[in-house]
């Protein structure tokens, strides 16, 4: 199955060069990486809005999607796209466009009833076990409706799917947990650039829609053209040979893992809220709604599976934070009006870092911090005293009979003590640096609107701060965007179009969907922190809302509330919320109907779902046709191949659960991870396998290696346990660069290899590319 050669592809798609990519390209540079260096430059205030952070927020999105759209017009325009209309084809879209305008109204009517239903008193425990069973259900009858075992039909749907639909599916494929469940609650936590120690804020609106410009660009529309099934299939025809398709299998089982169980996570927490069941129960029942769809059905059920979750999610997103720009503002227009609140949450700031209970709760954290730096300085002799003193308390109430549940609680506190001295100086120092982090202005938080930590113009330390700052946002959005055009799940989607036209304009929907969401993400972060600075800190401990307790007993690393001076009274440092719980409990806080809080638990749990789908059935592919079967072609060995793909896909969604279940880290960070790690396997050697002739296998082979195994080495060594295990100490950053934007050592270094070895080491087959 060896089409024409990507090279002579790339080179002959345009007659007049490829000028047409190089002037996008610069303006998609000048739009992301060069608005975002001078950031601080741009605070100029125009109608309300701080330049740099509209730009950042809202600005370049909308630059990127001129991009994208303009590409696809002008290449459909010079391939003669559309001149002719099969008759056929356009009969099919129609009775698609009819069954999609049905399921449209009927969800919204399904909406309405369960509104209604519970104004004239429905429990919300029936109202959220409604929504999770109807939508699981709904799901598992697309899969089944979809259920085949043809290789075409089960690797790329056919490639019947047109761009509208296609675009909506890769939406809700893209936009996964991380983009519904964390991204505005990585706003809300980061404010513009995040923190010190960790770059997060708007880098992840820039970073996951500018990616979308290379993937129009630079692959989606080259890689249809190939009529392949799988990425690793791509470097199999590319380069030829064993060891390529391996590396590419390996590597897409391996950034699949890693985002996977990000998602499975998302499902749990979801689950758990919406029935009450145990959050490794609620993750097992999500993952029977993904096992129904991909297992049968393959890409063919997994898409129309996604079409739907992506009306669910969108429908989710765009209600509450419209809901609330309206009750705060009167306008339910958020991403037009919310500029509004940044003023306001500005002069909040302010108030608060001006309190003096603020600063009473600030100077406890401190001291906590203190007394586990004490801890740390001898660790046997501090674990030694904590468990005799234990002990010998539990000793004297048991001995005066004091109240049990005194006792009980002394027990408890005797037993959660680590085991050893390795596992006291690990929970110990996790203590202390929260509790330093905490022991901060704001709680740790930035500023909303602040480009970058530091100043540039003020003391060396403060001026180290912010190149440093600036330095990790610039890196991970380099990451987020490279590794965007090398995730396997995201590129399989342009196979299932009929053509390398329709493949172009899918690339144009997808971003114009997905921007529907990232556009509105800044403004629920704002229009939230605004209602929490506002309305729920200074209220009283005993008048605080349900849903804070509720959520709490999900997982206490969502929510949590202490009264850390005494004082009875809410002080914003005593709360503390994590990304994951800022979506899912905004309709609660905003005071909107618990159908509302149902919506988005559905509309979360699609996300998590789709993008689920979409990864299980790339490892499970990569597994079977690239790892097994090497794209055999027979019929016994496509249906085989299908077979095992099936099974493989369900080792490792069991595998994924319990990886999931052990909460390894919060969702974003996991996602952002695995773009590091696609960018560096991937995209060196497959843009330049596209549109360089001379790359060679040799080359192709050295490059993926070597730039993902540098990636994965500075995750790893500066990983704390890893530093831990080794006795090393300080920091092992390069350029204070943080681990998970390690793809931006990863992909340079895999394309300077490629380069020089295809130049050194010719390919043997090499006339395949002219």
């Amino acid at each position: 199955m060896l089409n024409p050669a990507p090279g002579a592809i790339a080179s002959s798609t345009f007659p007049g060069g490829l000028r047409l990519h190089a002037w996008l390209l610069a303006v998609w540079f000048l739009a992301s990486f060069g608005v975002v260096f001078f950031a601080h430059d741009l605070q100029m205030v125009v109608r309300g809005w701080p330049v740099g952070y509209w730009f950042a927020a809202q600005g370049s999105v909308f630059i990127f999607i001129a991009i994208v759209a303009c590409f696809a017009w002008v290449a459909n325009r010079r391939d003669g796209a559309g001149l002719s209309v099969d008759p056929a084809y356009a009969v099919y879209k129609l009775r698609l466009h009819r069954r999609f305008a049905i399921y449209v109204v009927l969800l919204l009517l399904f909406l309405a009833a369960l509104a209604v239903a519970e104004h004239i008193g429905l429990k919300k425990t029936w109202v959220g076990g409604v929504f999770l069973f109807a939508s699981v259900t709904l799901y598992a009858a697309i899969g089944i409706y979809g259920r085949t075992s043809d290789a075409a039909e089960y690797y790329v749907a056919g490639r019947r799917i047109p761009a509208f639909y296609n675009g909506m599916a890769t939406a809700a494929d893209w936009m996964s947990a991380a983009s519904f469940i964390s991204m505005a609650g990585g706003l809300y936590l980061q404010g513009f650039s995040g923190t010190p120690s960790q770059a997060g804020g708007l880098v992840y609106v820039l970073g996951w829609t500018g990616g979308f410009c290379l993937v129009a660009l630079l692959v989606a529309p080259y890689l249809r053209g190939l009529g392949l099934f799988t990425i690793p299939d791509y470097f199999a025809a590319r380069f030829g040979g064993h060891w390529p398709r391996q590396i590419a299998a390996f590597a897409a089982v391996l950034c699949s893992f890693t985002y996977v169980v990000a998602q499975i996570y998302g499902v749990g927490l979801i689950t758990s809220r919406m029935t009450g069941v145990q959050f490794e129960v609620g993750i097992l029942l999500g993952l029977g709604g993904v096992l129904v769809c991909s297992f049968l059905g393959g890409m063919r059920a997994v898409t129309w599976t996604q079409v739907a979750q992506y009306v669910i999610l969108i429908l989710a997103f765009l209600i509450p934070v419209s809901w609330l720009a309206y009750k705060q503002l009167g306008n339910p227009m958020a991403p037009l009006v919310y500029g509004q609140q940044l003023q306001k949450i500005a002069a909040l700031e302010q108030k608060l870092l001006d309190s003096p209970a603020e600063a009473e709760v600030i100077e406890a954290y401190a001291a906590r911090a203190r007394v586990f730096e004490l801890k740390l300085v001898n660790v046997t002799l501090a674990l030694d005293t904590e468990r005799k003193m234990l002990k010998e308390r539990v000793r004297f109430f048991s001995e005066r009979r004091a109240d049990e549940s005194v006792i009980l609680a002394t027990k408890r506190e005797l037993a959660a003590l680590p085991k050893d001295e390795a596992a006291a100086r690990e929970l110990w120092t996790r203590a202390m640096q929260d509790n330093q982090e905490r022991a901060q202005p704001l709680g740790g938080m930035p500023l909303q609107a602040k480009p970058y930590a530091g100043d540039p113009d003020g003391t060396p330390k403060e001026r180290e701060a912010f190149d440093v700052s600036r330095r990790n946002f610039l890196a991970l959005m380099f990451c987020l965007m490279v590794g965007t055009a090398g995730l396997p799940h995201l590129l399989t989607r342009f196979y299932t179009t009929p053509s390398v036209a329709e493949a172009r304009t899918s690339v144009a929907w997808s971003l114009f969907f997905i921007s529907l969401l990232y556009l509105s993400a800044p403004a629920l972060a704002v229009l939230v922190k605004y209602e929490v600075m506002s309305q729920l800190v200074g209220q009283n401990f005993n008048a605080l809302p349900s849903w804070i307790a509720q959520w709490a007993q999900v997982d206490p690393a969502l929510v949590s509330v202490s009264d850390i001076n005494g004082d009875n009274i809410l002080q914003f440092a005593e709360l503390r919320m994590g990304s994951d719980i800022v979506m899912l409990a905004m309709p609660e806080l905003g005071g909107l109907p618990y159908v509302i809080s149902g919506l988005v638990a559905a509309g979360g749990l699609a996300a998590a779902l789709s993008t689920a789908d979409g990864l299980l059935l790339t490892i499970g592919n990569a597994l079977a046709h690239d790892f097994v079967y090497q794209g055999e072609s027979d019929r016994a060995g496509a249906v085989r191949r299908v077979m095992l793909s099936k099974f493989a896909l369900l080792v490792v969604a069991l595998v994924a659960a319990y990886v999931a279940a052990q909460r390894p880290a919060d969702i974003l960070y996991l996602v952002s991870a695995s773009f590091s790690l696609a960018g560096a396997a991937f995209v060196p050697a497959m843009v330049l396998g596209i549109f360089w002739q001379k790359t060679s296998r040799p080359a192709a082979v050295a490059g993926m290696i070597v730039g993902l195994g540098l990636t994965i080495y500075y995750m790893a060594i500066n990983s704390v346990p890893v530093r831990s295990f080794l006795g090393l100490q300080g920091s092992g950053m390069w350029f204070d660069i943080q681990p998970v934007s390690a793809g931006v050592f990863g992909v340079p270094t895999g394309v300077a290899i490629i380069v020089v070895a295809s130049l050194v080491w010719p390919s043997r087959t090499e006339s395949l590319t002219h």
